[in-house]
């Protein structure tokens, strides 16, 4: 996800390459759920745009993509309430 994108409530997760499933640095494994949240699992450093570290608290994580949550960077299930759609077939995210 690119550094500092809204959508990713501003959490800056090194990605070394885009797949259906996302490695991320240090064994760390990302799926983007279809309309819903990116889970990270595994061990992964979360930070803000700043490089200051976001405690996760957990090896399992998801991190909103509607960019609603009332707990960014982290999912709190309003994806659900306003219908949120992420796109379809797509493998690559969109450029700014």
């Amino acid at each position: 996800m690119p550094e500092g994108c809204p959508r990713s409530g501003g959490v800056n997760v090194r990605l070394k390459r885009l797949a259906p499933a996302i490695h991320a640095g240090m064994g760390s494994t990302i799926i983007p759920y279809e309309d819903g949240p990116l889970i990270v699992r595994g061990d992964f450093d979360l930070r803000t745009p700043d490089g200051t570290p976001i405690e996760a608290g957990r090896a399992t994580i998801a991190l909103c993509r509607c960019g609603r949550s009332a707990i960014k960077p982290f999912c709190d299930g309003t994806h659900k309430a306003i219908n949120f759609k992420a796109g379809v077939n797509r493998e690559t995210p969109p450029r700014p």
